[in-house]
């Protein structure tokens, strides 16, 4: 990747971008902290078992070293013999070996923590290509990987001359002391040479540690692009998001438009809102709105109720609070059936009278429309949402 790209990269990481690195087993990794570990590890137990394990490797060097009679003429008790030779070599190794060994296994969860990842196994070609190896050999993750391995070189050095230097007289001493105690102190200090060098590889561990989980969330760094394309991606395209909505919208419409021919009556504001209400005599429930609109959509509802006939009242406070409050195809809420009742009153007296079955109703005026579903009044309560199909 070049360095002008990774100029670019202003945004952080978002969290499908870091789960799509760790599926691809992409995680922090300190190899310094991990190395550091193990060996200390080691050292550690070198320096408590080391007298058991030496003691053990004797008894073995000894026992394979010396034959009897009945040895040489019986190969099972020769076989016997070095089997248990090995089992107690084993055994005295064991404590060593399972504390490495957990140690190896724990110390990724100080940074990445565990990752199994199938993809990680795959092959990739594109490792294969020898002009990306070459960059990579000259990028600023080698020239760090080589400023490490010199800083170890240098750190190791000094820390390994030191104690080396202090134990000078000591080592000299070891040719003078008898068989077995030149061996033990001679094996307590190689363990503490061991120590005083691994611990000086602590220190490249620490800064080995941050480092690392800077570089991870660096290399995963977005641009802005890459941030509205993710985001395309996942929540998909605005644009046709916004055109299927619209989409939805107008089949909704079209459908509460094929209602209004059906309705009893239209409640008006009378231009800016319009609510068709149907009640089938007999039916359980209260009466339901079937279609509702403000501006264009309400005029396209009295334009098609006019054409089919259909009863229409102008009742202000009744038409916002319907539209503000009930839904399409939703029954009115309680506290309008009384308002309701007189228009739904109203328009079968005027069925009646165009049949001839009676005299010419009168008009309600004041209709009982509490103040809290009234829309314009301060004491109402906050509206519902208007479903999409009446959004203009």
């Amino acid at each position: 990747m070049s360095e002008d790209s990774d100029a670019e990269k202003t945004e952080d990481a978002s969290p499908r971008r870091i789960e799509k690195a760790r599926e691809e087993g992409d995680v922090p990794r300190s190899r310094e902290l991990a190395t550091f570990a193990v060996l200390m590890t080691a050292g550690a137990c070198l320096w408590a078992f080391g007298g058991m394990l030496v003691e053990t490797l004797g008894r073995a060097l000894k026992s394979g070293l010396s034959l009897d009679r009945e040895q040489v003429y019986n190969p099972a008790i020769l076989i016997e013999r070095v089997f248990n030779d090995i089992v107690a070599v084993m055994l005295a190794c064991l404590p060593i070996a399972g504390a490495i060994m957990l140690i190896a296994l724990v110390s990724p969860l100080l940074i990445g923590g565990w990752l199994f990842s199938s993809k990680a196994f795959m092959p990739n070609i594109m490792k294969l290509n020898p002009l990306k190896g070459i960059g990579n050999m000259f990028s600023k993750n080698a020239l760090v990987e080589l400023v490490k391995a010199i800083a170890k070189t240098i750190v190791v050095g000094i820390v390994a001359y030191i104690v080396i230097s202090g134990q000078k007289e000591a080592m000299l001493g070891l040719a003078v002391e008898p068989l077995n105690e030149s061996s033990a102190h001679a094996l307590g200090m190689i363990a503490r040479s061991f120590l005083f060098i691994v611990g000086a590889l602590g220190v490249i561990a620490l800064i080995d540690g941050p480092y690392q989980i800077w570089h991870w969330n660096n290399k995963l760094k977005m641009t802005r692009q890459e941030m509205i394309q993710e985001s395309k991606e996942s929540d998909g395209n605005p644009q046709i998001k916004g055109k299927i909505r619209q989409m939805q919208r107008e089949m909704a419409r079209g459908r509460m438009m094929q209602n209004v021919p059906t309705a009893d009556v239209i409640v008006t504001n009378p231009t800016h809102y319009a609510v068709a209400l149907k009640y089938a005599e007999g039916q359980r429930g209260a009466p339901m709105v079937v279609a509702k609109g403000i501006d264009d959509i309400a005029a396209k509802i009295r334009e098609l109720g006019a054409e089919h006939k259909v009863a229409m009242l102008e009742a202000p406070p009744l038409a916002r609070a319907l539209y503000q409050h009930v839904d399409i195809d939703e029954e009115i809420p309680e506290k309008l059936y009384s308002a309701v009742a007189e228009v739904l009153a109203y328009v079968y007296q005027l069925r009646a009278y165009k049949k001839g079955e009676g005299d010419y109703p009168d008009r309600p005026k004041k209709l009982k429309v509490p103040d809290e579903l009234d829309p314009l009044n301060p004491a109402a309560s906050a509206p519902k949402p208007r479903p999409d199909a009446n959004e203009t």
